[in-house]
Order: C-alpha cells, then sequence, then structure tokens
C-alpha cells in the first residue's frame, strides 16, 4: 500500500480537497460560515495526511496568542515563592479553568524593579489578557497600566477609587468579622499580624481597628508587620510573644499561612491555643483544617474568586468594560479561637 503524501500547509490540504484556503482555514476551526459536511469531510483529509496547522502562524495572523498571563507582584514581600499554599491554591484553579477554555498559561513571579515593569509586559504581546494575583504595593502601576489596557483583572482589595478591575473578598468586612469574633470570646487585648503595607492587608487591620473601636477597646489593638512567608513570619512572631509585654489574649491573623506561624510559634513557647490566646486566620485553605488545633478563619470562596477573574477578563478580551467584583467574607468558627 503506497504511503500517503504528507501536507504540509493549508494551501496543498485546500488543493487536495479542491476548496479555498480560506475554506480548509475555516473548517479546521470550526466555523460556523462553513457547512458540517464540508467541515468533517476536511478534518478526515488532514487527519489521513497527518496535518496539523501552524496555530501560531495562525494566532499571528489573527493577532492573538492563546495565551493568558497570570503575575504575581512581589513588591512588599520578595521573599515569597509560588509555592506559597494561597498562590498554589489560587493557580491550581485558573489553570483548570484557563485549560477549558483553550487558552495556555504563561505564569511570572515578579519583584519590581522600576514604575515600568508593567507596561513591558503588556506592550510585549505575548499574550491575550492578565490576570494578576495580588496588587501587593502596586496599585498605582496597576491603575495607570488599566487605563490603557484593558484585558488585566487583578485578584484584591478594592477600592472606590481604584482604576483596574479586581476581584476579592470584602476585605474590610472581614477584618471586622475577626477582630469581632474574637471580642465576642472575651478578648480585649488583640494582635494583628501582617503588614499592611498591601492593600488587601491594610484593609483587613481597618476592619479590625473598626471592631475594635466599637467596643471601646482601640487602645487594646496591637500591630506587628509580620512577613507572609512562613519560615519568616514564625522567626518574626516568637520574636514578638518574645517580649513579653502586653501579651495579647486573640491574634488576627492577614493570612491563614501566617496564623499557621503564629500556632507553631505559640506551641514552641508552651503557650495554649485558644485557652492562653485564640487564633483566627483569613483565607481558608485546605490546610486549615489540618491544623493542630483546627484553625477558625476568615473565608474567601477562592473557587468562586478564580472563575470570576477568567469571567471577567474573558468579557474584557471580547470589548467590555467590566466593573470589580466584591465577595461577601465568611467566619469559619474552628478548635483555634
Amino acid at each position: 500500500m503506497p504511503k500517503l503524501t504528507k501536507i504540509r500547509n493549508i494551501k496543498e490540504l485546500a488543493e487536495l480537497a479542491g476548496v479555498s484556503p480560506g475554506t480548509v482555514s475555516r473548517a479546521l476551526s470550526d466555523s460556523g460560515l462553513i457547512s458540517a459536511k464540508t467541515r468533517e469531510r476536511i478534518k478526515e483529509l488532514a487527519a489521513k495526511h497527518d496535518f496539523r496547522p501552524n496555530i501560531m502562524a495562525r494566532n499571528l495572523r489573527i493577532q492573538k496568542t492563546g495565551a493568558i498571563g497570570v503575575l504575581i507582584p512581589l513588591g512588599h514581600e520578595t521573599g515569597q515563592h509560588i509555592s506559597d499554599p494561597f498562590f498554589i491554591t489560587m493557580l491550581g484553579l485558573l489553570a483548570d479553568a484557563l485549560t477549558e477554555q483553550g487558552y495556555d498559561l504563561m505564569l511570572s513571579r515578579v519583584i519590581p524593579s522600576d514604575a515600568g515593569w508593567l507596561d513591558r509586559i503588556v506592550d510585549s504581546g505575548r499574550v491575550d489578557g492578565l490576570i494578576i494575583i495580588g496588587q501587593s504595593d502596586q496599585s498605582a502601576v496597576l491603575d495607570r497600566v488599566a487605563a490603557r489596557y484593558r484585558p488585566m483583572v487583578v485578584w484584591g482589595g478594592h477600592t472606590d477609587q481604584q482604576v483596574h478591575c479586581s476581584v476579592g473578598s470584602d476585605n474590610f468586612k472581614g477584618g471586622d468579622l475577626a477582630a469581632s469574633h474574637l471580642i465576642e470570646r472575651g478578648c480585649t487585648r488583640i494582635a494583628f499580624l501582617g503588614d499592611p503595607k498591601a492593600l488587601e492587608i491594610g484593609q483587613r487591620l481597618e476592619g479590625c481597628r473598626a471592631a475594635m473601636a466599637r467596643a471601646g477597646l482601640s487602645e487594646g489593638l496591637t500591630v506587628f508587620p509580620a512577613h507572609l512567608v512562613a519560615e519568616a513570619a514564625q522567626s518574626d512572631i516568637a520574636a514578638f510573644l518574645g517580649t513579653g509585654q502586653h501579651r495579647p489574649q486573640g491574634i488576627v491573623a492577614a493570612s491563614d499561612v501566617v496564623a499557621m506561624s503564629a500556632l507553631r510559634a505559640l506551641s514552641e513557647r508552651g503557650i495554649a491555643v485558644p485557652d492562653d490566646i485564640r487564633v483566627i486566620g483569613y483565607d481558608d485553605l485546605a490546610l486549615a483544617e489540618l491544623t493542630v488545633p483546627r484553625l477558625s478563619t476568615i473565608r474567601q470562596d477562592l473557587t468562586k474568586g478564580a472563575a470570576a477573574l477568567i469571567d471577567l477578563l474573558l468579557r474584557r478580551i471580547a470589548g467590555e468594560d467590566t466593573p470589580s467584583l466584591v465577595m461577601e467574607p465568611e467566619l469559619i468558627v474552628r478548635m483555634s479561637t
């Protein structure tokens, strides 16, 4: 049986099928402009002759890359890594959903070195749009670029003045929920652990302050700018506890990772949770169910959030001007409080 001639390009496949190259191109991309019968015949010929269209050439022709950039800017916390449990959780959700939409994911961890870092990325033409995980301390950069580059959505906090489109929980309300819960448990001295230079964390701190003020306990709030990286946070918290001054009755941690570091530091000093100090985190990562004791936290619906990031981005790629989404946080009470 003679070996079939390998087809090298769309033109050769068109000649074999007896149609125009445009018809072949549309048939292979499942265009409704071509009849189902013709589409099927051309696809069968392509498969028979082992023809695979040059996707890169096609993308160049239609000015699409087929890729979505996912950026993690670390302006305020340069020691954080992609292996951070929050990043891993969000990346997994985004990667699965983007693949189902037919997109590749291009991941970058960025340490901003100057104000033009985001301009260089959006002007490179390597992606069809951007999802940015966390504003870090780069909100001004995000706003400036968002004013000229529409297909970009950011996971993080929201302010009335911001230009960029964001998805995230109501961080102020989440901080309020966390502190109010500890106050209801009898805590009058509360420590907030986290660096408020990042927008989300700053909003959580303001929520804590509001709850303390409402209870007449403003003087009972201590702010300690612990790192978000687990190892550094554990060392920071151990040093904070080692001062022995005004030991808190409760801890509001800026994230579950910080809360887990607090649990470890407290355990190593023989301080019982929740008997001596109550601890609450933020995020409700899967690991929060595995700590000892199990961690109370403020839940952000990351599955819903990831889906919203992709939905809003695809709508923006299509030309729509979408509003930000602020999701309701939820208090999850477990054994640590």
